[in-house]
């Protein structure tokens, strides 16, 4: 089957033009440039008008937390990876804090069996790393595995490893690329004390950045660093939410770095104002900041200190997060959210849309050496998505399509809206329903 897209407005590459794209089974077959179309095209294909319409590649989400195994309740790699899609996420990378943990060969395999089974995207999952699973983790085939997970700070699923040995051993020994949640739980537990002794059980949800502090932050986050620069590791430090941490890394191309930084959609956009209407909702790990610190990620995303947006998607069921300070989980569903919200940040001009699709799409394409995604090029997968630039709507239980039924942006009005969503060439999402039982393909990476 081949399809055609036609009259759209392709973003890709840092330019903005008119043109369509020839989609021949899964690969994007020819990319062209104007409004002309030779009329053999048109004949053999299923054609997409995409007339008033911005054409990008897939969004590729580094961090995700879909709950399957174990917390389903919360939600699922189908409920989940259908969310994704609806937000244009084409391709992500899950997470191994599930129940159980993925920390075996053969756990992290069924996860892949269960995805080629239920999920519309792409998929990787990523090995967990503990402070006993060393032989296991090294075992991690780098072909067909995003990376490695140590979680250097304690959050959902309490994966902390925190020997110092081990830590080393994974730094000096693994050829994958490792991804580090990074902060201090010394320093954690400590302010915990103080403001339990001070409130008890009932901590205002002001406290949380204060709890997960920016000392915490840039303590365990210059400690990955440090032991990546000493031993030559592939490092990506994900969610990075201060001002301090900018220090540790550099402005560049991501192809030459070994060490890269992630900020996601929710430090970008609340800061610790929005913890009195926001509340609970707007828990996470690492913990969303001041003001000050959210300007301190806008401007070193625009200077490719940070190098990917993504969401640490994490669900929860709403009524946990209905509970007191320390009983309420930390995460937020957002995967559905993202890529709209980055546009209407790009329209109050904050960002260039080129270069949301950069730290969205090419960005981690580059970063994980994924095979021909993250780009609208000839004989790559055909991963695109349509977002109406000019259509308003707004965030509401109706339209939420995480399992969890909620979202912090309920209530949000948003300018764009994805209307369109294909994956290997494959239409999945159209007009806010899944047209298609096709299912994703399971990530390949390029390592040297």
């Amino acid at each position: 089957m081949k399809t055609l897209i036609k009259n759209a407005r392709i973003v890709n590459e840092g330019r903005t033009f008119d043109g369509s794209v020839l989609i021949d089974g899964e690969l994007i077959s020819k990319v062209i440039e104007g409004n002309e179309v030779p009329a053999e095209f048109e004949k053999v294909a299923n054609v997409v008008d995409a007339k008033g319409k911005l054409l990008i590649p897939g969004v590729i989400d580094d961090q995700v937390h879909f709950r399957e195994p174990g917390l389903t309740h919360k939600g699922e790699i189908a409920t989940e990876s259908v969310a994704a899609v609806a937000g244009g996420v084409t391709s992500y990378m899950e997470m191994p804090n599930t129940n159980p943990q993925t920390v075996t060969q053969e756990l992290l395999e069924e996860k892949y069996e269960r995805a080629a089974e239920v999920s519309p995207a792409n998929f990787s999952f990523y090995m967990g790393a503990t402070n006993n699973n060393l032989d296991e983790v090294l075992k991690t085939d780098g072909s067909n595995v995003c990376g490695i997970k140590i979680f250097m700070g304690s959050s959902t699923g309490n994966m902390l490893v925190d020997n110092e040995n081990v830590l080393s051993e994974i730094f000096r020994n693994t050829k994958l690329l490792v991804a580090t949640h990074c902060e201090d739980e010394p320093t954690i537990q400590r302010n915990i004390a103080n403001y339990r002794e001070k409130y008890g059980e009932f901590v205002p949800i002001s406290a949380h950045p204060k709890i997960r502090s920016a000392e915490a932050c840039f303590k365990s986050s210059s400690k990955a660093v440090e032991l990546a620069a000493k031993y030559g590791t592939r490092l990506h430090v994900l969610h990075i939410s201060t001002a301090d941490e900018m220090k540790l890394f550099a402005s560049g191309k991501v192809s030459e770095k070994q060490i890269t930084a992630e900020v996601c959609v929710h430090h970008l956009w609340f800061d610790e104002n929005d913890y009195i209407k926001k509340g609970n909702l707007i828990k996470w790990n690492p913990a969303i900041k001041s003001a000050a610190d959210k300007a301190a990620l806008w401007e070193a995303l625009r200077s490719d200190r940070i190098d990917v947006v993504a969401t640490d998607h994490a669900p929860h069921a709403l009524q946990e997060k209905e509970n007191t300070y320390f009983k309420a989980p930390s995460g937020g569903p957002l995967v559905q959210h993202s890529l709209v919200a980055m546009l209407e940040m790009s329209r109050k001009g904050l960002i260039a849309v080129e270069r949301v699709i950069d730290k969205m799409c090419h960005t981690p394409a580059d970063l994980f050496r994924i095979d021909r995604r993250g780009y609208i090029r000839e004989g790559y997968f055909a991963d695109l998505v349509l977002v109406d630039p000019n259509k308003k709507w707004v965030v509401s239980p109706e339209n939420i399509l995480y399992k969890s039924g909620w979202s912090p942006f309920d209530g949000m009005e948003f300018s764009h809206q994805i209307t369109n969503t294909f994956v290997n060439g494959t239409q999945v999402y159209s007009d806010g329903r899944i047209i298609s039982d096709s299912k994703g393909k399971r990530l390949k990476f390029n390592i040297q």
